[in-house]
């Protein structure tokens, strides 16, 4: 089940520098440091792929994440919001995954790790449209102190 710990907020805009500007003058915002990675992920029908993607989350909760768009992926902007998904700490990936496939949430797109799908993180859509991201609550104390240090996800 989730943790019911809500994690973060996820946006998608065109350019990310001037959405950080905008939100962090509108908002009150600090931010991170941007992470830049090269993240592999599996869609619904099986094929897997790789997309370019730059993110940064704010330092403080509740966090916003802001996710420069990749078009042609699932990190696009569309045309009524650019809110992009609502994450929740998933204690238990697989199971909560399973869960939410059982309460008519498709997935969408996940990590993946060799043959383990989901891994890390797994994107689902409910009936409302809504995106729920799960985040493997395994990874909580790595990401929390990254983003209390103002880190990029995944430096040391």
């Amino acid at each position: 089940m989730l943790d019911k710990s809500f994690f973060h907020v996820g946006i998608v805009v065109p350019r990310l520098e001037e959405a950080l500007d905008h939100l962090g003058a509108t908002l009150g915002l600090r931010w991170g440091a941007v992470t830049e990675t090269e993240l592999p992920f599996e869609g619904a029908d099986g094929t897997r792929a790789a997309v370019p993607l730059r993110m940064v989350y704010s330092v403080e909760a509740p966090y916003v994440e802001v996710i420069e768009e990749v078009r042609g992926s699932p990190w696009e902007c569309n045309p009524c919001s650019n809110l992009h998904h609502i994450g929740f700490w998933a204690d238990g990936l697989a199971a909560c995954h399973d869960h939410l496939l059982g309460s008519a949430c498709p997935l969408e797109a996940a990590g993946y790790a060799g043959d383990v799908v989901p891994a890390m993180f797994a994107y689902h859509r409910d009936p409302l449209g809504v995106r729920v991201e799960l985040v493997d609550a395994a990874a909580r104390p790595s990401i929390e102190a990254a983003l209390a240090g103002g880190r990029a996800l995944g430096a040391r």
